[in-house]
């Protein structure tokens, strides 16, 4: 479960890094500024829209960083003595689940589903309030 003082450290340490105000930051992510003011106050915790809007419109933002703090801000960047990153490297998908393989690019093809459409992205939500994101 996500800690909801520790996400908001770190949705404040974003909002630093871009140089944004909450409602900027409201506008940018196209969600309610009140929203903002909920989690940042810790009245409600984040849902997984708002914490999948974030990482689409900062690429920098790493989800395992965002969600529990395991990885780094911005992107590869380490960030020294800041008690809300913990540095640690964000699993590779071979390492969340073994069964899980990347094909050698030569070997890739897109996934599709049987509608024939392409698929993106898969989410796996467990229920202990737990997921996994794999993306093609």
């Amino acid at each position: 479960m996500v800690n909801s003082e520790k996400f908001s450290k770190r949705l404040q340490k974003i909002f630093n890094y871009y140089d944004l105000s909450a409602a900027a930051f409201a506008d940018a992510v196209n969600v309610g500024r009140s929203s903002i003011s909920h989690i940042l106050s810790g009245r409600n915790k984040p849902s997984l829209d708002f914490v999948l809007k974030i990482v689409q419109t900062y690429p920098e933002v790493e989800l395992y960083w965002l969600l529990n703090g395991t990885g780094n801000f911005p992107g590869n960047l380490k960030v020294e003595d800041d008690p809300v990153t913990t540095n640690t490297p964000t699993p590779s998908r071979a390492q969340i689940n073994p069964e899980i393989r990347q094909l050698p690019p030569e070997q890739k093809s897109p996934l599709t589903a049987s509608s024939g459409r392409s698929i993106q992205k898969i989410v796996i939500f467990y229920k202990d309030g737990t997921f996994e994101a794999f993306e093609n």
